[in-house]
């Protein structure tokens, strides 16, 4: 799965810590999603997409080999 939390958190010019407390994880759950290396639960993604204000495709998309 690609993501485009990276840009996204550039932005609204939030850090890694401050988007962690904002949806209640770690710094390094936020730095691992960004690195592809986690994927985030249905409940996280929809707390970033609340806090983004926008739709969870709209920072996560399906890659060939996710189908």
């Amino acid at each position: 799965m690609k993501n485009k939390l990276k840009i996204e958190r550039a932005i609204v010019n939030i850090t890694q810590e401050g988007l962690a407390k904002e949806v209640g994880v770690s710094r390094q759950t936020i730095n691992s999603i960004e690195k592809s290396k986690y994927v985030p639960s249905t409940v996280l993604s929809l707390k970033l997409s609340v806090f983004f204000k926008k739709p969870v495709n709209a920072f996560f998309e399906l890659e060939e080999s996710d189908l």
